[in-house]
């Protein structure tokens, strides 16, 4: 017999110390209670076990010390949850679903191998035990998901840069970044994040910065006092915080006012690198190594973190002097640009990789970039390398496409430029990250509505269709995007309906996992008021899982399943039967009442169809 006293102390504790974990305040709230409620529940069943005096067999002690480095692992993942960036988490949503899903399984897995029967419990503690096997048990056979209407918020927020206030408000509420002190917090958090990363997390820094600003912007707004407050000033002076080490130049040990990086890939203060360049040195002072060229590039990233740091913790942002007054590019960003431009043409193609890189970065970075960019002669360099054999340099070009693309005099440049044809082939045949971007340049340049022609004539939407079908999530959702967007123009819905929009799209509607039904709800409302579209719909048995949206979903989706039935229901008996038999009448009628203004018109409409019903009535389509 093996003692249990010391595995029945560990797993009491382990139960104890993600008891006492504080309240979860981010956007996995739900999932982290439901955890922790769960987890709780085991305690009883440790304590008895450690307060029998009989002992445990190897078997039993086994399968509880498998439970207790499940439950060790499961403290560690709810503290990282807890404590972490809670944007840059919500961004990271899926993987941070499918940890806790991962975490889940262990546990039920753990739990299938006690042998419970061998243990003296009270009959009330195996009554509880067996009751949170089958949470685990049904928590394991459906993944959790993000509250939907957070998930669009934070799509929006992040693809959208005039943001409706309501969208920014709902962010504030949902992420629990509510007053300035949230908001230092957040930074911090962020901050240490990107130090300690091994991870490329460039593209998060971006939106990140950009949701943080937002959010202070209504933070302010909401309680103007606080800007110019004076405990916080006091509070500042007395402040004294160590400089990181990345922050400072390896040159001076100074803090960086203006970061560049060397092509060895080291990042310097502007002025110290530039002084040890003209005097003719060859090699980078950090490394020794030879450099490749002499040209240097803003690094952004770091500068935006060393601003964010600075704004944290009271202490002075750094000013550029290299600066035009009204202007928020230098002449040595000028430089920078027609250096970049001179490797794009007549570089190597390490060179030309690296240099797509860099102007990905700064047509990313802010409007007055993408103009001068633009003015440059960029983009027909740009689309040259769309056909590049290397799949690093292509995503480089397509994503910097994407970034220039957002200025509408640039979007015809790219058009003019002949990259319709190219973009859609690095969505037919790029890497996945390609794809993704080459899809949201497509979306970017479809706002044009002659472009949604030319982009659908391209041969578009079958690739749309199938990242649609096999890309990451937020591939899916550029992929859905695209299709609404060029579905707006008559002949490009036969052209998607064609290619097989339809069953992908009632698949993502029927899983509830998918994160995806409120963009295939839009697409099929676009589509239903085509014949063909309407058709294929029919044949896709939609009636049963539009009744339900109607009946259970967010307004904007509920509005959009009934325009979808209503279509359906125009002019096919057949339909107003099975919708009738499925309780359509009854869906309709709440929906009159508190649906949005669209849904209300479609609700009555509808209802007189079903009213008719009985008399067999067909409505004839309009």
């Amino acid at each position: 017999m093996v003692p249990s006293n010391s595995v029945l102390s560990q797993l009491a504790e382990s139960v104890k110390a993600i008891s006492e974990l504080p309240e979860c305040r981010n956007a996995f709230r739900k999932m982290y209670g439901n955890f922790v409620r769960r987890v709780k529940l085991l305690s009883p069943l440790f304590e008895e076990l450690r307060d029998s005096d009989k002992a445990l067999g190897e078997e039993e002690v086994v399968a509880l010390e498998s439970l207790g480095e499940a439950l060790n692992s499961a403290e560690e993942l709810i503290k990282s949850v807890n404590q972490g960036s809670k944007l840059y988490q919500a961004l990271q949503k899926d993987e941070i679903v499918d940890k806790f899903h991962q975490m889940t399984v262990k546990i039920e897995a753990a739990l299938s191998k006690i042998p419970y029967e061998k243990f003296d419990m009270s009959e009330e503690v195996s009554e509880q035990i067996e009751l949170v096997h089958a949470q685990f048990k049904r928590a394991k056979e459906k993944k959790d998901c993000l509250d939907s209407q957070l998930e669009m918020d934070l799509a929006i927020a992040v693809r959208d840069k005039d943001l409706d206030p309501a969208v920014i408000k709902r962010l504030s509420e949902r992420l629990y970044l509510r007053t300035i002190n949230d908001l230092k917090k957040e930074s911090l958090a962020f901050h240490e994040l990107v130090i300690a990363s091994d991870r490329d997390i460039g593209d998060h820094f971006e939106n990140m910065q950009s949701l943080l600003k937002k959010l202070k912007d209504l933070v302010l707004k909401e309680n103007p006092e606080l800007e110019n407050s004076e405990h916080d000033k006091s509070t500042i002076k007395h402040r004294s915080p160590v400089i990181p080490d990345d922050f400072r130049c390896p040159i001076s040990l100074e803090l960086m006012k203006d970061p560049v990086i060397v092509s060895t890939g080291q990042t310097y203060e502007r002025s110290c690198i530039q002084k040890w360049l003209d005097a003719g040195h060859k090699t980078c002072p950090k490394t020794q190594q030879t450099l490749l060229h002499t040209a240097i590039t803003p690094n952004y990233v770091l500068k935006s973190l060393i601003a964010l740091w600075c704004e944290s913790n009271g202490v002075e942002l750094p000013k550029n002097k290299n600066r035009k007054a009204g202007s928020s590019i230098s002449d040595c960003d000028r430089t920078s640009i027609a250096s970049l431009l001179e490797r794009l043409a007549k570089g190597n193609s390490e060179e030309q990789r690296a240099a797509a890189g860099e102007l990905r970065l700064l047509a990313k970075r802010n409007a007055d970039n993408r103009v001068c960019i633009a003015e440059a002669g960029a983009i027909p360099l740009l689309v040259e390398l769309l056909s590049s054999a290397d799949s690093r340099t292509q995503e480089h070009a397509v994503t910097a496409l994407l970034n220039l693309s957002i200025n509408d005099s640039n979007k015809v440049g790219i058009v003019n430029a002949g990259a319709i044809p190219d973009i859609v082939d690095v969505l037919k045949n790029g890497s996945m990250e390609a794809r993704e971007n080459a899809a949201a340049t497509l979306f970017s340049l479809s706002v044009i509505d002659e472009n949604k022609v030319a982009i659908g004539a391209a041969g578009a939407l079958p690739a749309l269709i199938k990242l649609l079908c096999e890309g990451t999530p937020r591939g899916k959702k550029d992929a859905a995007t695209a299709i609404f967007n060029l579905s707006i123009y008559q002949g490009n819905k036969a052209r998607a309906v064609r290619a097989g929009i339809v069953p992908p799209l009632m698949r993502l509607l029927k899983d509830a996992g998918s994160g995806m039904a409120d963009e295939a709800l839009a697409i099929l409302a676009i589509l239903a008021s085509h014949q063909e579209g309407k058709a294929a719909i029919a044949q896709a048995e939609p009636i049963p899982v539009l009744v339900e949206v109607i009946r259970t979903g967010f307004p904007r989706n509920r509005e959009n399943a009934a325009a979808v039935l209503w279509s359906l229901c125009t002019g096919d008996l057949q339909q107003l039967k099975l919708a009738r038999e499925l309780g359509a009448e009854e869906a309709m009628k709440e929906l009159s009442e508190n649906g949005t203004e669209r849904a209300k018109r479609k609700a009555v409409s509808v209802l007189e169809f079903l009213q008719r019903v009985e008399d067999d009535f067909v409505p004839q389509q309009s």
